[in-house]
């Protein structure tokens, strides 16, 4: 006997099967598979000798499928094209670092062998974003280079926030000489001086520090 009542009721279960599958198949990766995802094809340079304790942080870091570049003895400058480089601490490893201080190239994380009192001083003059130490661990030299690439993007963006504060400053400074400027040579006001700035600088479609810094130029140039 046909029953309407029951076929709809199973094409609905069935419908909401299915889709409860389809969810199940399109959940979201793992935490911890999201995690081992952050270090694919990353660049990293080791620089530590090749004994035991570096076969097995070359083999850990190859096992996060990091694009590892080994290079041993220390070369006289330590290469900066990598996202990180883990580096063996020497004497005069601040003298082979090929940046400025407080303004890296690369994450760097620093190898202490553990042997011996650990020089602090040292330590602090290479400046380094994360320190691995002898004999280490699978789960230490992730975690040294997760620390160690975070704190160096965080560093690279707030010098970026910082050139741009300094930019916006010398913009400040020359706005406000090149007013000075026009307030003693045309006869205006401070506001009709920097109306003028402004209006300058929309028909030429450039920064009033632009054009603040020509009008000092062409000052400079005729005094």
């Amino acid at each position: 006997m046909h029953n309407p009542t029951f076929e709809t009721t199973t094409m609905t279960r069935v419908r909401e099967k299915g889709q409860r599958g389809e969810r199940q198949e399109k959940s979201p990766p793992s935490s911890s598979q999201t995690s081992a995802r952050t270090f694919w094809d990353m660049k990293v340079a080791v620089i530590v000798e090749r004994d035991d304790d570096g076969e097995r942080l070359i083999r850990e870091l190859q096992r996060m499928r990091c694009g590892v570049h080994h290079e041993w003895p220390m070369p006289q400058q330590v290469p900066a094209q990598f996202d990180a480089i883990f580096c063996a601490l020497t004497d005069d490893l601040p003298q082979r670092l090929p940046w400025l201080p407080g303004e890296p190239a690369a994450a760097l994380i620093v190898v202490d062998h553990g042997k011996g009192a650990l020089d602090l001083t040292l330590l602090h003059n290479c400046a380094p974003h994360a320190v691995l130490t002898y004999p280490s661990t699978g789960r230490a030299a992730q975690a040294s280079l997760a620390v160690a690439r975070s704190h160096f993007l965080y560093e690279r963006r707030l010098r970026s926030r910082i050139d741009k504060l300094d930019d916006s400053l010398r913009t400040t400074r020359s706005v406000e000489r090149a007013k000075s400027l026009l307030i003693r040579v045309k006869k205006v006001s401070e506001e009709e001086a920097y109306n003028y700035l402004r209006r300058q600088a929309m028909e030429r479609r450039v920064t009033i520090g632009a054009v603040a810094n020509a009008i000092i130029d062409s000052y400079d140039l005729l005094g």
